[in-house]
């Protein structure tokens, strides 16, 4: 059963959608039919405009007053919540979370750390999820990585927190975050995660922790970008083109600002393709993961296909130019292994027990 909090939500990003496809098709009517645009928006006039205003005006109403009644509801229902639920929440707040925020939605996600082995004791390694995942990530297909990692002798710590943020806007509350987390200190991330362990790096050389910071290993992580979202960047430019096509531009455009970071990779405020040019942390021990769904793990196939996702060499760091490239410690390519795979892969879990053990 979602809980209030989960309902809320909903509502709210009902309102929020039917408000914007509404906007929309009106700015795509004016388009088509040439009607007079005001200089603030793409609104239409006369009649039509009543009709677009009174639409959005009665949505606006009825979800206030469902906002209001789920607002009452916590008291008599209680908190409830599922790992079904949790999981679209994370999924949704991947695709639309830095909108959720934004608008002071209920069902964005606040950063947090959480324990995730009961009585587990030793140093902190903190596992940093991907794109549209929680910590629950970690469990998956009969692999248990913070299980594994516990009986190495260190205490899992799975980050949750808001993937549709901007990447340096989470690296730089977890680089608050982990000055409360005694003792030396492993990051283990996934995908975006390793990007977010890197970009707290970048921006805490004021603070205690990176003093601490032994270990981080990255699998799976676009260092040098990700050509899926480079393909998602250029339709939307195709769609800006033409005036007809143009909403659709700006719907497209609603891509959250954490999937357009990993365009290239981005670590820091306002700058792009910075991955690359930031060098790991000295003194700290650098390992990388790649993948990919090629049966060898160097030739044109297993450059072009990578982990579905990320390239190998984007996710190894082997930039073009020798001064960009990234200097790991050790790497290791995985052949025959999609993206998520790496999460519970046998192999790969060995090689991590190589390197952490």
């Amino acid at each position: 059963m979602p809980s209030p909090q989960h309902l809320r939500g909903s509502s709210r990003l009902a309102v929020d959608a039917v408000t914007g496809v509404t906007n929309l098709v009106e700015a795509m009517h004016a388009e088509i039919t040439r009607l007079p645009l005001t200089k603030q928006r793409e609104r239409t006039t006369g009649l039509t405009g009543l009709v677009y205003r009174s639409v959005r005006g009665v949505t606006k109403l009825v979800g206030g007053g469902l906002d209001l009644a789920l607002g009452a509801l916590p008291p008599l229902l209680g908190q409830a919540d599922t790992r079904h639920a949790s999981a679209a929440q994370a999924a949704l707040n991947g695709v639309l979370g830095d909108y959720l925020e934004a608008t002071a939605n209920p069902l964005a996600t606040p950063m947090s750390l959480h324990p995730l082995v009961d009585g587990a004791i030793g140093p902190a390694i903190v596992l940093l999820h991907g794109l549209c995942m929680n910590e629950a990530q970690w469990r998956r297909d009969g692999a248990d990585f913070p299980a594994a990692l516990a009986a190495l002798g260190y205490q899992p710590l799975g980050l949750r927190y808001n993937t549709g943020r901007a990447i340096w806007r989470n690296g730089a509350e977890l680089a608050r975050l982990l000055d409360s987390v005694p003792g030396p200190i492993t990051l283990l991330g996934h995908s975006m995660g390793g990007l977010v362990a890197r970009s707290a790096i970048a921006q805490a050389p004021r603070k205690r922790w990176p003093k601490r910071l032994r270990t981080l290993v990255t699998l799976g992580t676009p260092h040098l970008g990700a050509p899926l979202e480079r393909g998602g960047q250029q339709v939307q430019q195709l769609l800006a083109v033409s005036a007809y096509s143009r909403p659709l531009a700006a719907l497209a455009a609603r891509r959250s600002a954490g999937i357009r970071d990993l365009r290239h990779g981005s670590l820091l405020e306002a700058d792009e393709g910075v991955a690359s040019r930031i060098p790991l942390p000295a003194g700290v021990a650098c390992y990388a993961i790649a993948a990919t769904t090629a049966k060898k793990p160097s030739g044109p196939p297993a450059r072009w296909l990578g982990d579905g996702l990320v390239p190998v060499a984007s996710a190894l760091g082997q930039h073009r130019e020798a001064a960009r490239r990234l200097a790991f410690k050790d790497t290791a390519t995985f052949t025959g292994l999609g993206h998520l795979g790496l999460q519970t892969d046998a192999a790969v879990w060995q090689q991590l027990q190589d390197w952490l053990g």
